[in-house]
């Protein structure tokens, strides 16, 4: 059979071309995946009460980053089924449960675990009663609030722990309600995987953003004293743990923001005494970082941007918390 080739040669440059971008095609997809670890976002799930979770048992890498989620929703691995000798249950939003961009051997609960671990194995201020068996759980999820952390702690109790921790951020004392609007609807909160890693950068850095719904527009102004609303979720929170014979450690980070001058805005300091008031009155152990972070020669190394910590400041909380666990323990005679 006689082919033309003034119409051959034409298909077959266009049969390469089709064949190099399918290659090249395939191998940023593949480079996407295995390097940035897109087209595997973490998933979210809805929850009437308490908002939305990050969906249980599920394990990816973003950016070179470990992030794994055990069956109770959980940045942690899978809870013990007998209760070790030292469990603490941390509860918290981005800054407790650090994101993509903190690897889980990086994040307040694994450094505090290991160092919770040396504490006991060494003898020091951990009752003797307790071992080198220390478990820290992290219930947290990206824009918790304390009326968030409240819910999951009705709903799933405090696992035994003999301490819970309930770590904010001076924006928590300002949180709105908890919704589920956001899951699904914000590339924040996926409720399902992408086709492709293609497609999860289209979508998250290229396609222009969704714009808010009313309904959370109205989640988002509500009105009236929301500082109350959150210190009255905060005393629950202490109600249950205090209930299950747990220890509650209340701590709050700062924004950088209100490191050194001029400090926090009038609105925040007026929150702020509400809150050491408040802490006071319930006889709630408060650790207020923000004079700690001001002792500092370099506080902003402690944050990797505007409010999130980076490995220092996670250690640096860590070590803290630490201490104070370690005192109330030994206060109590191992309790």
């Amino acid at each position: 059979m006689h082919v033309n080739p003034i119409i051959y040669a034409p298909m077959k440059f266009a049969m390469i071309v089709i064949a190099v971008t399918a290659v090249l095609v395939l191998a940023l997809e593949a480079c996407l995946r295995l390097f940035a670890g897109f087209g595997s976002p973490l998933i979210y799930i809805a929850d009437a009460r308490i908002g939305y979770l990050l969906a249980p048992s599920q394990r990816t890498r973003r950016f070179g980053k470990r992030i794994e989620i055990n069956e109770y929703s959980m940045r942690s691995p899978a809870v013990a089924v007998t209760p070790p000798a030292l469990r603490v249950l941390l509860l918290g939003d981005s800054v407790a449960n650090g994101g993509w961009w903190t690897d889980q051997g990086d994040t307040i609960s694994a450094i505090l675990a290991r160092q919770l671990s040396l504490v006991a194995a060494e003898g020091g201020k951990i009752p003797p009663t307790a071992s080198p068996n220390v478990e820290v759980l992290n219930a947290s999820a990206n824009s918790w609030g304390p009326r968030n952390e409240l819910a999951y702690l009705q709903r799933f109790g405090t696992f035994e722990a003999r301490a819970v921790v309930l770590l904010i951020n001076t924006d928590d004392l300002f949180a709105t309600a908890p919704t589920s609007l956001p899951v699904g609807r914000d590339r924040n909160y996926p409720d399902r995987k992408p086709p492709s890693a293609l497609a999860e950068v289209f979508s998250r850095y290229l396609r222009q953003a969704e714009p808010v719904p009313e309904e959370l527009k109205a989640v988002q102004a509500e009105g009236g004293d929301r500082a109350g609303r959150n210190l009255e979720a905060i005393r629950q929170i202490q109600e249950i743990a205090l209930d299950k014979n747990s220890h509650f450690l209340l701590m709050m980070t700062p924004l950088l923001r209100e490191i050194g001058n001029p400090g926090p805005r009038d609105y925040e300091l007026q929150a702020r005494r509400r809150l050491a008031e408040f802490t006071q009155k319930q006889g709630i152990t408060y650790i207020d970082f923000l004079p700690l972070f001001n002792s500092e020669k370099q506080p902003e190394t402690l944050y990797r941007d505007h409010i999130h910590l980076s490995p220092t400041g996670n250690h640096f909380v860590s070590e803290a918390l630490s201490a104070a666990l370690a005192q109330l323990l030994r206060g109590s005679g191992g309790k």
